[in-house]
């Protein structure tokens, strides 16, 4: 493995670094102020329009669909960016360092794993219907996997029904953390259900593509992560009744859901793991920044042994977390999602809890500000610790992960 950046890594690097400096960070407070607007107007959920302006400019820089890597631009049909998995990751990272920052570049989730989905899987009608809008930016999309009512840590528990009948599919369940569904431009869901339930067990699920505005999708509620309820992209519980869609919505084929979700949630793990080391990158300089400039007990708090320590340690943690990732995304590029499977679920392990280390130990040299929300810092820790569930919780890469490396010890015949 190739430790540098690429010459076209490097190039945008240097484009997005300064678009985020004259662009994105100069107007975070006028984010904070435009959803306050929109709230006291009673327009909570309205699309801002901070953020559709500076697409226009994205896309003027040649700063958009960035993510878009080079297998699946060849299947969608549709030109991105042009890079790898591994070329894309440091772009990521750079995304991260403001929370909102890749919707402006239409590189944010779950709008990223879904374009993949429907370029890798979709029939050249839904590519038209659905993927060509999406990379253009004009609609979003939702993601709808868990459920409330089972432990979906365990995806083969789902129950949501998906029943032919006829010429359709008719769906019946309820999903939640259904990201994506509370903005208005949500025109359309990837949901996965049971096709088949006597099937094997692997083998019993499917995703379909459910437009929102179907007769019997019903959003039933926003939740709230923390106390943020992300408007207006908000994470939903969705009621599905009898909801109808013609077979052809299906993606790849009956009992193919887990075989998708594993090609789709490969680069999104990626994706989350970078833009989670931008967090931490941006938390560590602010702590820096912060204990040099406040003296407490008579010296700066950037001289007190303990603070030290942590920075050291945070630089470390931030840098292994780094190189693991990096190491996944060129192993997915080289071989495929199967073949960094290992790799990824190490990533998805190390990177969030890794963050949210550094955040909270950034939030504690900012004292009481690192509370609220005059510093990005709890918001960022309450994304961080959101991605210790999303995409597969802590438990079950561990598992992953232990599995593979008891199978290199495991006796190749039974003892008698």
């Amino acid at each position: 493995m190739d430790f540098d950046y690429s010459p076209k890594t490097k190039e945008l690097q240097v484009k997005l670094q300064a678009f985020m400096d004259d662009h994105i960070y100069p107007v975070e407070g006028a984010w904070h102020a435009e959803i306050e607007a929109n709230t006291a107007a009673g327009k909570r959920w309205t699309p801002l329009e901070l953020i559709e302006g500076l697409k226009v400019k994205a896309q003027a820089a040649g700063l958009w669909n960035l993510f878009l890597p080079v297998d699946s631009a060849a299947a969608s049909g549709y030109e991105g960016a042009g890079l790898t998995n591994q070329e894309y990751a440091p772009l990521a990272e750079i995304m991260g360092r403001v929370l909102w920052s890749s919707e402006v570049f239409n590189c944010s989730a779950p709008d990223t794993g879904n374009m993949e989905t429907i370029a890798r899987y979709g029939s050249e009608e839904n590519k038209a219907r659905w993927l060509k809008p999406l990379l253009e930016g004009k609609i979003r999309s939702a993601f709808a996997m868990t459920e409330p009512e089972v432990a979906s840590s365990d995806a083969t528990n789902i129950q949501t029904r998906m029943e032919r009948d006829g010429d359709d599919y008719v769906i019946n369940g309820r999903k939640w953390w259904t990201s994506g569904a509370g903005d208005p431009r949500c025109a359309i869901h990837i949901v996965m259900g049971k096709t088949n339930p006597q099937a094997e067990r692997h083998a019993q699920q499917s995703m379909v593509l459910v437009p929102s505005n179907t007769p019997g999708v019903t959003v039933v509620r926003s939740l709230n992560v923390m106390g943020y309820d992300d408007a207006p992209h908000g994470h939903m519980e969705v009621l599905f009744e009898n909801v109808r869609v013609p077979v052809s919505n299906i993606l790849l084929g009956e009992g193919r859901g887990f075989e998708i979700a594993q090609g789709r949630l490969g680069p999104g793990r990626i994706h989350h793991c970078m833009r989670l080391i931008g967090q931490a990158e941006r938390a560590l300089e602010l702590m820096c920044k912060r204990a040099a400039s406040r003296v407490a007990f008579g010296k700066a708090i950037a001289a007190q042994t303990v603070t030290q320590e942590r920075i050291a340690e945070a630089r470390c943690k931030i840098d292994m977390a780094r190189l693991l990732t990096l190491k996944a995304s060129w192993m997915m590029d080289v071989a495929g999602n199967k073949f960094a499977k290992n790799e990824i679920a190490m990533i998805k392990v190390v990177a969030p809890s890794m963050a949210c280390q550094v955040i909270d130990w950034a939030m504690q040299a900012h004292g009481g500000a690192g509370m609220c929300d005059d510093f990005p810092l709890a918001y960022a820790y309450t994304n961080a610790r959101t991605l210790r569930f999303a995409d597969g919780p802590d438990e079950v890469h561990r598992n992953a992960i232990a599995k593979q490396e008891l199978r290199k010890y495991m006796p190749t015949t039974r003892p008698v």
